[in-house]
């Protein structure tokens, strides 16, 4: 699993029908301990996450194995939303603090 922050959304008019009716996530990888942004992905969203949410995503054959993408064309799936983290005792993130990262 890797952490990543919803940065947008991806729309495609034309798309495998396998995929049709799924959401399509502009994800962007998130470092734990210093939030900074990594490289960008496209994932399937399986939990109804939306943007500027942390989540957990899986990539690779592993995207393959939620029931929402079992036997899809899918190589990253969002398969849950983040509610807080905790790096060495010191929370970084909580979803509903109005201040994100380390406080001194």
């Amino acid at each position: 699993m890797l952490l990543a922050k919803v940065v947008g959304t991806v729309v495609s008019s034309r798309k495998d029908p396998n995929l049709e009716g799924f959401t399509l996530l502009l994800l962007r990888q998130t470092n734990p301990e210093t939030l900074v942004d990594g490289a960008y992905v496209v994932a399937v969203d399986a939990v109804g996450a939306g943007v500027d949410e942390y989540v957990l995503y899986a990539s690779g054959s592993s995207a393959r194995q939620t029931e929402v993408t079992k036997n899809r064309p899918v190589d990253a799936v969002v398969m849950a939303i983040v509610d807080q983290w905790v790096v060495e005792g010191k929370q970084v993130y909580e979803k509903n603090s109005p201040q994100h990262g380390y406080s001194d």
